[in-house]
């Protein structure tokens, strides 16, 4: 097992963007759009990054699942600091693959890559599924740590101490490697590319492989029935007394 590590990154609507409902409520338009790496999925690639800086591993790979444009996303996170970028070309084009099939794409990965960690944002911000570490560790038979706020490598290599944020405040795991380990938001705070190491990242060679190049047949086991904008806020009002405060709770709002 060699000491490297695996880290996906997915291309999602940037998160500062307005989303904008497509007309017959079939999804989201992403037309024109601002597309970045899903935040969580940064966050994983800034901690592989931080281990290959402390000597603990030697090798950074990322993988994006998607059509022709997350070459886009995969040159961000070679900018970014990673040493090789894998793309995995969708079958169909803005059609998304679901949790388990992206499962199955890194599980054929990791056969061919060898990595002794893989790490994952814990969802994406478009779907927020929360599925795919979890199914990959399963196919695997791998360890697996979710919601990591902090990771430690232990010297020997063999094994790594989590700290996961809980609902009652923090746990502490420890895993054999290899392992897959899904990140949280406060575990670091991402940096930002140089403009040389941008410019860099376009003369990179991006590996391109379809599902079929790894066995791996993609399909849809659900479809999206409708997506539609939440309902506008109505304006607040101005009272004059907490007693018309009181009284507008039970006739207007109801909630007394």
């Amino acid at each position: 097992m060699s000491r490297k590590v695996l880290v996906g990154v997915k291309r999602v609507l940037d998160y500062l963007s307005k989303v904008r409902v497509k007309p017959d409520g079939s999804g989201v338009d992403l037309k024109n759009a601002k597309m970045s790496i899903n935040p969580f999925c940064e966050i994983a690639l800034e901690e592989a990054i931080r281990l290959r800086e402390k000597k603990l591993v030697n090798e950074v790979v990322v993988v994006s699942v998607g059509p022709k444009d997350a070459e886009t996303t995969l040159r961000s996170a070679l900018a970014l600091g990673a040493d090789r970028a894998l793309h995995i070309q969708s079958p169909v084009e803005n059609v998304p693959p679901e949790p388990l099939s992206i499962a199955k794409i890194f599980y054929k990965l990791v056969l061919r890559e060898e990595p002794s960690l893989v790490l994952l944002g814990k969802q994406a911000i478009d779907d927020d599924s929360n599925q795919t570490p979890q199914m990959l560790a399963g196919l695997l038979n791998w360890p697996q740590a979710t919601f990591a706020s902090e990771i430690t490598l232990e010297k020997d290599g063999d094994s790594a101490v989590v700290t996961r944020e809980v609902d009652g405040g923090l746990e502490k795991l420890k895993v054999n490697l290899p392992a897959v380990i899904s990140v949280d938001l406060r575990l670091n705070t991402p940096r930002f590319a140089s403009v040389k190491n941008v410019m860099l990242a376009k003369k990179k060679k991006i590996e391109a492989m379809s599902c079929s190049d790894l066995g791996v047949e993609i399909s849809q086991a659900y479809r999206t029935a409708s997506v539609s904008s939440p309902a506008s806020r109505q304006a607040g009002v101005m009272v004059s007394s907490v007693d018309e405060l009181i009284a507008k709770l039970k006739t207007e709002a109801g909630v007394m």
